[in-house]
């Protein structure tokens, strides 16, 4: 797996997190590895089609999804991730694919992204094992934003 698929999103994470969140966020270090659910962690899934095929996914921690969503909201304080806080962090991963696939594009690399589906790893099972190129984006005062990309 080449790490040029996951540039775009890395590139794509930082722009929309800076202009939504308005933090900053750092890059963590780049890997592969066995991607797990974990408890209490929220997972944005969506799925890629085109010049290459598989899925991105961006993995948080609840209480983490529930800052950037209290910051998306302009300090409205979220305490649960109820379906306004769902549809919000969706519409961050949908902002984040959306920008990538268009640099994808724009590299001549055409890529269909579908409709993010939002998980909850403590009531749900549906994301397997599986080998992925991962690399994490550390918000300062928010948490980590781990971007898992995996392509066949």
């Amino acid at each position: 797996m080449k790490a040029e698929v996951i540039n775009p999103f890395l590139e794509s994470a930082r722009t929309v997190i800076e202009q939504v969140v308005q933090v900053s966020p750092s890059t963590g270090r780049m890997g592969v590895r066995e991607v797990m659910p974990i408890q209490d962690q929220i997972w944005i899934q969506i799925g890629m089609t085109g010049h290459f095929s598989g899925m991105v996914v961006f993995g948080l921690e609840e209480t983490v999804a529930l800052r950037i969503v209290s910051a998306m909201m302009g300090g409205f304080i979220l305490t649960e991730m109820d379906e306004m806080g769902q549809s919000a962090i969706s519409e961050l991963g949908n902002m984040i694919s959306g920008n990538a696939s268009t640099i994808l594009s724009n590299q001549g690399i055409l890529v269909d992204i579908t409709p993010p589906q939002v998980i909850k790893t403590e009531t749900s099972g549906i994301i397997t094992p599986r080998t992925a190129l991962c690399i994490p984006l550390l918000m300062d005062g928010i948490g980590e934003l781990d971007i898992q990309v995996m392509v066949s």
